[in-house]
C-alpha cells in the first residue's frame, strides 16, 4: 500500500464550499425543499425530538443520531434496532416518502406521455399476483387433492389419455402416440427502445387533504399527509380517527410522536393500556426488525421491547396483535448446531417427555408466506428435474471445460445449484449462459443493478439489452427477459442469479414461484459482502443447508486490489505491493480534514495521477449523516464538480444523483433537466421521470454513496471515507464491500486507526432471525 501525504492546506479541496449556496435565491421550477439537496432526507416532517425518519433501522437506545450510523444490513439486535430506527442505514431503506414500494430501477417500454402503467406499478401488481398465488397454493394444500389435479404438462396429458382409452373414447394405439418434438431453440428476444419510467401516481389530492386536516389537529406535521395517505389508503382519515396509533405505520414516525398525536386527538380517552397501542406497537415492532433483515423476532424478546415501551401487559398487546391477524406466531424445531437433542420417550414416561424443543417466533404475514412460497418453490424445482439428463444440457456440459463444465455438469442433473466466488468468479456462469444458450436451450441472467447487468452481458460479448441479461427487478416486471408463457410461468429453461445475496426473502420467493417445473436455478455471488437490504438472508440460508449442490470457483481476483479483498473475506487486512499506486491510504485527523482531502482526491490527484475522470470516481462512506457522511460530501462535491443554484428542488443538470424507486434500491444516473411532469434523470442509459412531489423522498446527490447503495456497481477508481466516528459501526463484510467496488484505484482516507484491521478482523455480520432454513430441512433431504 502507499501512504499518500497532500498539503492540507490546498484550497482547491476546501470543504467550507457553502451548502447554502446551492440552494439560496433561485426560483424552483420544482418545490424547494431545505433538504433537497440532501437526496430526501425529510426528518423536518416527524415531530420534534424525533430522530431522521428515513433510515430507522439501525437506531440504539438513544435514538440513533445523525452519526455514520450502523447499516441495518450489517445486523444488530432487532429489537434495539427497531425500538429506535434514527440513525443512517447503508441499506438506504427511504422510511419517509420511499416507502411504497415504488417500480424497479430497470426501465418498462411504454409510449412517451401515454397512460401505460409505469415499471414501478408493474412491479406493484406482479408482487400482487404473486402473494394472491401464495395464498391459493396455502388454500389447496388444505383441502382434498383431486386424483391428477396437480399434474401438469406431459403427465396430465398421459393421464387424459389413460382415462380415454378406459373409458372408451379412443383406442389404445391413437391414445399413446406422441407427436415427434419440434427443434427447441430459443425465442428472438423484442427490441425494446428506452422510454422514460414515470413513478407511480402520488395519493389523491382529496385523500391528502382530509389527512392534512388530521394531522394539524392533532398536533402532527401536516407534511407528512402524502405518506400516511399512501401507507393508509383512501379511508386514511377515518382510520386514523378511530385509531390515532397508525400513524405508526408510516416509516420513521417513532412511539413517542405516535402517543402525543393520539392524547391530542383522544384526550382524557388515551391510555398507555389502550388495546389499540398495544396491537400497533407489536406491527411496529416486527416492521422495524424487518427494516432490519430479520423476517421473524424470537417471541419473548418481541414481549420484552414492549415492556420496555411503557406497554402494561405485553403478552395481551401479541395476543390482540394475533387475533387481528396483524401478525402470526410460528413454533419451529430447534436444530441450530448446540441445541439439545429431543429426548427419547419410554414406557412410563408421559407425553411431555417427547415434545421436541421449539423456538416461538412472531412475524408478519408478508414476510411468513414469502419465505414459506421460496421453501415450497424450491423443493418443487429439486424434486422436478428428469432423473436422466437431455441432450442439449448434455451438449451444453461438452462445450465447457474446468470450473465451468463443474458448475454445467451440477446444473445439468440438479434444479438448484448455489455457486460462490468473487467478481473474476463470474466467469464461470457467463460461460455455462452462452453454452446454454448455444444448445438451444431458454436461459437467461439477472444481476442485481444495471452496471451488474452490463458487465455481465460484456463477458458474453453482448452489449446491454440484448436478450440474455436483465436485472432481478426488470424481469420480475416484464420490462425484460423472456416473458412467461400461458400459465404465468417464465418461459425459462435455466436463470442464472448473479448478485444472490442481495436477494430479500420476497424478491426470491417470486423469483422462484414463476419458474416451471423442470427449470434450472442458478444462484451465484460473493459470501462476504453486504446482506440484503430487504429482510431474510436467503443465500446464507440456502449455503448452511445441504440441500443443493455447490461449486466454489477457484478464480481468483486479480492485481493487488484482488489480493487486497480477499484477505479481508478470510478476516486478514494484509499489506499488499502496489507497484502501481493501485492502493493509497491517505491518514487524517478529523471528519472536516477528511472530506477535505476526499474532494482533492475525486477533483484532483486521481484524474492527474490515474487519468480517471470523476464521473467514475466512487466515493463510499458508513451513512449519510454526520461530517463526513454523504449528505456533507455530497455538498462539496457538487460545489467542486458541478456548482449551480440547486434551481430544480436542489438539483442542477449535470449532478451525479442516485435514485431510489423502492426502498432498498438504488440506481445511480445523472439529472438531465426538469419540466412540469417533473425532475428528468437518466438512469443506466434510460430516462426516468420521477414527479415534482417525490423527488424529495426518492432522489438523492450520488457522488457520495454509503456501501449498501453501491453493492453491486464496480468503478474505475473508488474513494473509501472512514471518519473517526464510523469505527464503531464498520464490520468485515462493510469493509469487503467497499473496497471491493474499485476496480483499478483504492484510495482510503483512513481516520478510524486500529478500528479497521480490528473490524476485518473479529467484526462479522451480526445474525438474522428468519425461518427458511428450518422449512428447507423439512422439505428438501440433504443433497447427496
Amino acid at each position: 500500500m502507499t501512504t499518500e501525504q497532500t498539503p492540507a492546506g490546498d484550497s482547491e479541496g476546501s470543504a467550507s464550499g457553502g451548502a447554502a449556496e446551492v440552494h439560496a435565491g433561485a426560483e424552483a421550477d420544482l418545490a424547494p425543499s431545505a433538504e433537497a439537496a440532501e437526496g430526501g432526507d425529510s426528518g423536518a416532517d416527524v415531530p420534534a425530538g424525533g430522530t431522521e425518519p428515513d433510515d430507522p433501522t439501525a437506531g440504539a437506545a438513544d435514538g440513533g443520531g445523525d452519526g455514520a450510523g450502523a447499516s441495518a444490513a450489517e445486523g444488530s439486535d432487532a429489537v434495539d434496532e427497531a425500538g429506535d430506527g434514527g440513525a443512517e442505514s447503508d441499506a438506504d431503506g427511504r422510511t419517509t416518502g420511499d416507502g411504497d414500494g415504488a417500480g424497479a430501477s430497470d426501465q418498462a417500454p411504454s409510449a412517451e406521455g401515454a397512460a401505460a402503467p409505469s415499471e414501478a406499478e408493474a412491479e406493484l401488481a406482479a408482487q400482487r399476483v404473486e402473494r394472491e398465488r401464495i395464498a391459493r397454493r396455502r388454500a389447496e394444500r388444505q383441502g382434498p387433492v383431486a386424483s391428477g389435479g396437480k399434474l401438469s404438462g406431459t403427465a396430465a396429458d398421459l393421464l387424459a389419455a389413460v382415462r380415454a382409452v378406459e373409458s372408451g373414447e379412443k383406442p389404445v394405439a391413437p391414445a399413446f402416440v406422441e407427436p415427434a418434438p419440434a427443434p427447441r431453440r430459443p425465442a428472438p428476444e423484442p427490441e425494446r427502445r428506452p422510454q422514460p419510467v414515470r413513478a407511480a401516481p402520488a395519493p389523491d389530492a382529496e385523500a391528502v387533504g382530509a389527512v392534512r386536516a388530521v394531522l394539524t389537529e392533532g398536533g402532527a406535521p401536516e407534511t407528512l399527509a402524502p405518506q400516511v395517505a399512501a401507507a393508509l389508503g383512501d379511508d386514511a382519515e377515518d382510520t386514523l380517527r378511530a385509531d390515532p396509533w397508525q400513524l405508526l405505520r408510516v416509516a420513521g414516525v417513532r412511539p413517542e410522536q405516535a402517543d402525543g398525536f393520539a392524547r391530542a386527538l383522544l384526550g382524557a380517552d388515551c391510555r398507555p393500556d389502550d388495546e389499540r397501542r398495544g396491537r400497533a406497537l407489536t406491527v411496529w415492532l416486527l416492521e422495524q426488525a424487518a427494516l432490519a433483515g430479520h423476517t421473524a423476532l424470537d417471541l419473548p424478546a418481541l414481549v420484552e421491547a414492549l415492556g420496555q415501551r411503557a406497554v402494561p401487559d405485553p403478552d395481551e398487546a401479541v395476543q390482540s396483535a394475533l387475533a387481528e391477524g396483524d401478525a402470526l406466531v410460528f413454533q419451529d424445531a430447534l436444530e441450530e448446531p448446540g441445541a439439545q437433542p429431543a429426548p427419547q420417550a419410554t414406557d412410563d414416561d408421559d407425553e411431555e417427555a417427547a415434545e421436541v424443543p421449539v423456538r416461538v417466533l412472531a412475524g408478519l404475514e408478508r414476510y411468513a408466506l414469502a419465505e414459506e412460497s421460496l421453501a415450497d418453490a424450491l423443493a418443487r424445482l429439486v424434486n422436478s428435474v428428469p432423473k436422466e439428463t437431455e441432450e442439449p444440457w448434455e451438449a451444453a456440459v461438452a462445450a465447457l471445460s474446468r470450473g465451468a463444465a463443474d458448475l454445467a455438469r451440477q446444473v445439468a442433473g440438479h434444479g438448484l445449484v448455489l455457486h460462490t466466488g468473487g467478481e473474476a468468479a463470474r466467469a464461470e456462469p457467463a460461460a455455462l449462459l452462452g453454452a446454454a444458450r448455444a444448445a438451444g436451450l431458454r436461459a437467461f441472467a439477472v444481476c442485481h443493478t444495471p452496471d451488474g447487468a452490463r458487465r455481465f452481458a460484456a463477458q458474453l460479448g453482448e452489449g446491454p439489452g440484448t436478450g440474455a441479461v436483465g436485472t432481478v427487478a426488470g424481469l420480475l416486471s416484464g420490462a425484460s427477459g423472456p416473458g412467461r408463457d400461458a400459465e404465468g410461468a417464465l418461459a425459462l429453461d435455466l436463470l442464472i442469479v448473479l448478485d444472490a445475496p442481495q436477494l430479500d426473502v420476497e424478491g426470491a420467493a417470486m423469483l422462484a414461484e414463476s419458474l416451471p417445473d423442470g427449470a434450472r436455478l442458478v444462484l451465484s455471488g460473493d459470501p462476504a459482502v453486504l446482506w440484503s437490504a430487504g429482510p431474510g438472508r436467503v443465500f446464507a440460508d440456502l449455503l448452511a443447508v445441504p440441500a443443493c449442490p455447490q461449486v466454489a470457483s477457484r478464480v481468483p481476483d486479480p492485481g493487488p486490489l484482488g489480493e487486497l479483498v480477499s484477505g479481508i473475506g478470510v478476516g486478514e487486512l494484509n499489506q499488499v505491493e502496489a507497484p502501481g499506486k493501485e492502493i493509497v491510504i491517505v491518514p487524517v485527523r478529523d471528519a472536516g480534514e477528511a472530506v477535505h482531502r476526499t474532494a482533492q482526491l475525486v477533483a484532483d490527484s486521481v484524474p492527474r495521477a490515474f487519468g480517471v475522470p470523476p464521473e467514475e470516481t466512487v466515493v463510499i462512506t458508513p451513512g449519510h449523516g454526520g461530517a463526513a457522511g454523504t449528505r456533507a460530501l455530497n455538498t462539496v462535491l457538487k460545489e467542486r464538480l458541478n456548482p449551480g443554484p440547486g434551481r430544480f428542488g436542489g438539483f442542477d443538470p449535470g449532478d451525479r444523483i442516485v435514485h431510489s424507486p423502492a426502498p432498498g434500491r438504488s440506481v445511480p444516473g445523472r439529472v438531465v433537466g426538469a419540466d412540469a411532469e417533473g425532475l428528468r434523470l437518466e438512469c443506466a442509459g434510460a430516462p426516468v421521470v420521477v414527479p415534482r412531489e417525490l423527488v424529495e423522498g426518492r432522489v438523492r446527490h450520488g457522488w457520495a454513496l454509503t456501501a449498501h447503495q453501491a453493492v453491486g456497481g464496480r468503478w474505475a477508481a473508488a474513494v473509501v471515507v472512514l471518519p473517526g466516528d464510523a469505527a464503531g459501526v464498520l464490520t468485515r463484510p462493510w469493509v469487503y464491500t467497499a473496497f471491493g467496488r474499485a476496480e483499478r484505484h483504492l484510495s482510503v482516507v483512513h481516520g478510524v486507526e486500529q478500528a479497521l484491521p480490528r473490524a476485518v478482523a473479529e467484526s462479522v455480520a451480526k445474525p438474522r432471525t428468519t425461518r427458511l432454513r428450518t422449512l428447507l430441512r423439512v422439505q428438501l433431504p440433504p443433497a447427496g
